[in-house]
């Protein structure tokens, strides 16, 4: 009887083995059918690089350096709290927020693009940023941003969009902790329009809706309806802040607000699912303000190519037979994003210049702001495709695939952490060798020392950085990849808040190891 049993057990577990190794290999073969793509395995299986773990952590201290207010749990030693008055001759608390870049001016615009960034990098990323341990630290990052942009918007139609004077502050050469200037405020009304900023801060709020709904339902309401009031704003009194604020054309120059309006009508509809927002995108305003077929550059300044991968998130994953996977104006958003997709590729008969050492090329001043958005897009479109099954893209009849896209957008990263002709690390912190004399104003100058407005001294010196600007991506190469660590160099050596929100999202995106969720709600 003992024997029968053990018999029977023997065979109970053979067969027992050759179920598991079935399931196992249907398991294997599911993953195999989900990401094979072009006869290649799409790498989100398996270890990813340890080095874009250790970047992100180094990145997303940027955020801690930038803070204005009085800081809480401050981890960076040579900062302290500043601009505690700030919106105080308007009644209001506008002392958090960040710092735009090496100066002290906070611009609304700019800084509503880095809570969508983040927010986007959350929502698509945040499992790889929670396994990395770093999902708390770029929540941190988002709610500082948030507190500051709510307490921006009063009233409908008001909105403040910058505190300082920029003109006085870049005469200035001080640590933010001793500022004693004035720090004027500037705000859009339905009288002194800025759509732009309005619909850019309105789709910051839609997207941090979404990340934090699951945890604080409350709050995510709240910012939800931020977001659709402002939007209503930015819709109804129609301008650009540059036409109306001239004098700040001279820093951050909207070229036109109609890509905020498709990009913020984007951003609500996947926050609310409510189609009057597709159809606001679609629509007759597709036809005004999209410029279909013709691939754009993703940056602070045009959100189209944005606004086209985001639709193709709706594209790729809607269902059969649905109204959104027959839209014909949401193919060619879909298709749009594709010709982005095929300028990145730099086996495609339309990419775009390179540089010698790779780096995607466009603009001298902030050179690495495009490559580093472009890698983003093209990274979260080889998931989109991934997750959706999507095989291959066509370019000019060439076949493409979502490991080609990946690639793209690792050897933007690459190039940025150090594998370049300079062997220089353009992400301050990371490294044995990156910038020394970032241009950044409490970085060059002692924690003790109270220089007030003329500090100049610290800006000409040749010495290193006393402090380190830990997390700083600062403006990058030239076009034949040299670069100047001079702190005097703006167009090289300076770093900016939004830069590291695309800095942050495309290393999320690289530490990725599962697919995407269908559904950013």
């Amino acid at each position: 009887m003992a024997r029968r049993c053990c018999g029977c057990s023997v065979r109970c577990c053979c067969w027992l083995l050759v179920l598991t190794l079935l399931a196992l290999a249907v398991m294997a073969a599911v993953v195999f059918a989900r990401y094979k793509d072009g006869g290649n395995v799409f790498p989100i299986p398996g270890v990813p690089d340890p080095k874009y773990a250790e970047a992100l952590t180094v990145a997303l201290r940027f955020f801690q350096v930038q803070k204005s207010g009085k800081l809480v749990n401050n981890t960076i030693p040579w900062r302290g709290d500043s601009a505690l008055g700030d919106g105080e001759e308007a009644k209001l608390d506008l002392s958090k927020g960040m710092y735009d870049a090496g100066d002290h001016v906070k611009f609304g615009f700019t800084l509503a693009f880095t809570g969508t960034m983040l927010s986007w990098s959350v929502l698509e990323y945040g499992d790889a940023m929670r396994d990395a341990q770093q999902r708390d630290v770029a929540m941190d990052a988002l709610g500082w941003i948030m507190e500051f942009l709510v307490n921006a918007h009063p009233s409908d139609d008001v909105l403040y969009i910058q505190v300082g004077d920029p003109k006085s502050d870049h005469k200035c050469w001080e640590r933010p902790e001793t500022m004693s200037e004035k720090r004027p405020l500037t705000k859009i009304t339905a009288k002194s329009p800025g759509s732009d900023v309005a619909a850019e801060t309105a789709a910051a709020m839609a997207a941090a809706s979404l990340v934090y709904k699951p945890a604080n339902a409350t709050y995510a309401s709240t910012l939800l309806d931020h977001a659709e009031r402002l939007f209503a704003f930015a819709d109804k009194h129609r301008g650009s802040y540059t036409r109306t604020f001239p004098e700040l054309s001279a820093y951050y120059n909207s070229t036109t607000y109609q890509d905020e309006l498709l990009w913020a009508a984007s951003w609500l509809y996947h926050a609310t699912g409510n189609h009057s927002y597709l159809r606001y995108a679609t629509g007759k305003n597709a036809d005004e303000f999209a410029d279909l077929g013709n691939p754009r550059y993703f940056s602070w300044d045009d959100k189209r190519a944005g606004t086209e991968v985001l639709l193709s998130r709706v594209r790729f994953f809607a269902t059969d037979g649905s109204d959104a996977g027959q839209d014909e104006v949401l193919g060619s958003y879909k298709d749009t994003a594709e010709a982005v997709m095929c300028i990145l590729l730099p086996e495609s008969d339309t990419a775009a210049f390179r540089t010698e050492g790779g780096l995607l090329y466009v603009a001298e001043w902030n050179s690495l702001q495009h490559p580093v958005a472009s890698a983003f897009l093209a990274n979260v479109y080889s998931n989109y495709m991934a997750t959706s099954g999507k095989s291959e893209l066509t370019c000019s009849g060439k076949s493409f695939t979502a490991l080609d896209l990946r690639k793209f957008a690792k050897s933007q990263a690459d190039y940025v952490l150090g594998d370049n002709p300079m062997k220089l690390s353009y992400l301050v912190g990371f490294g044995d060798s990156y910038p020394q004399r970032v241009h950044h104003r409490g970085a060059s100058i002692p924690a003790d020392v109270d220089t007030g407005c003329d500090g100049q001294e610290w800006l000409k010196s040749p010495d290193p950085n006393p402090n380190v600007a830990t997390g700083a991506l600062v403006g990058g190469p030239f076009k034949n990849d040299s670069f100047v660590d001079d702190r005097e160099n703006v167009q090289q050596n300076e770093p900016t808040t939004y830069n590291s929100a695309l800095v942050v999202g495309l290393l999320s995106g690289l530490l990725s190891t599962a697919p995407v969720a269908k559904s950013l709600s």
